[in-house]
């Protein structure tokens, strides 16, 4: 089976061609960091003509990398939600038009899902029931990935996203739109005990994040400094940022395999762009290697948005049975919780 998977909610355009044989036949991927760098943060009315203009560019050389035509195409997915209307439209419309003009199905995909199961497709061996770390520039959750559709949600932020802390902190050191890279970077030759940053509702016991007061508290230290602020400084402020972020996940997950210890759950997998953060990712190895448990993670070029993460969740809905209508419209906000009751 080949199945197409379209991804467009934000700022990346994505088409990618896999086989159930979990291999990538093609994946075509334009970020539009140009495009939205100079106003530092995603415009929705450039994304949406930015995927409009990309579309048929991608779709062509998919085809073109997989040796294969559209019409050997069995299943043709996209993303539909979560995320901004405008991209999620232009994604949408085009796998609905290719699958209705080749009399094949279509499926609706949940972005968040597609994250969710995207580490499953490089790990054959990752079974349900297991424990998601699911944190991007838009969620920061904790959840038991029960099956395909099925989802619990045990804590997520009150506030910001983990992944827009690490944006707008990278935004606020005067570096480009998507900062996240350059903060890890600099952290390495920081010093984590630097600055005192809060860990907001670390002491709670309860699953949910709070990001907010680390930002607010980023911003205050950096303004201080002014114009001022030397390399050395910045990077103290981004070692002792990431060892706070750190230490707040570090709680929270301890928490969380607490909560799940009797349900034979084997697996800590996380997955969003922050997943591809090596500190954040060696402080959930240490705790699932402590519990007897395993860390999956996804390939790191395959954590942020991607069209094969689409395709895999369009191939697993297929396998069970869930198609959509092409009536179906894309939504900007789409609980994963909510896929049970669908």
């Amino acid at each position: 089976m080949i199945t197409l998977g379209i991804e467009s909610s934000c700022d990346e355009t994505a088409i990618a061609i896999i086989n159930d044989k979990h291999e990538i036949l093609a994946h075509q991927l334009i970020t539009q960091y140009k495009e939205h760098s100079i106003y530092g943060g995603v415009v929705p009315e450039i994304a949406s003509r930015a995927h409009l203009e990309y579309m048929d560019v991608l779709l062509k050389q998919a085809l073109v990398d997989a040796k294969i035509k559209a019409s050997d195409i069995d299943v043709f997915s996209a993303g539909i939600g979560p995320g901004l209307i405008g991209g999620l439209i232009v994604g949408a419309n085009m796998a609905k038009s290719l699958a209705f003009a080749l009399n094949k199905p279509f499926v609706g995909v949940n972005h968040l899902e597609a994250h969710s199961l995207m580490p499953m497709f490089f790990n054959p061996e990752l079974k349900f029931p297991y424990l998601l770390l699911l944190a991007s520039g838009g969620h920061t959750q904790i959840l038991i990935v029960k099956d395909v559709g099925n989802y619990e949600l045990l804590g997520s932020t009150i506030d910001d996203a983990c992944g827009e802390c690490f944006d707008k902190t990278a935004k606020m050191l005067g570096w480009e739109y998507m900062g996240g890279k350059d903060i890890e970077e600099f952290a390495k030759h920081g010093n984590p005990k630097a600055f005192d940053f809060p860990r907001p509702m670390i002491y709670s016991k309860d699953l949910n994040f709070s990001f907010s007061g680390l930002k607010t508290a980023v911003r205050t230290t950096i303004e201080k400094f002014g114009e001022n602020i030397d390399d050395e400084t910045k990077a103290d402020i981004c070692a002792s940022f990431q060892s706070a972020i750190c230490d707040i996940i570090e709680k929270k997950m301890k928490l969380a395999v607490k909560k799940i210890k009797n349900l034979g759950i084997k697996h800590i997998v996380t997955s969003g762009g922050v997943a591809r953060n090596s500190a954040i990712r060696n402080v959930l190895d240490k705790i699932a290697t402590s519990n007897g448990m395993k860390l999956i993670v996804a390939e790191p070029k395959y954590c942020s948005d991607n069209g094969v993460m689409i395709a895999f969740a369009g191939e697993q809905n297929y396998l069970k049975g869930k198609t959509s209508s092409f009536s179906v419209m894309p939504r900007p906000r789409w609980p994963l919780e909510e896929l049970k009751n669908e």
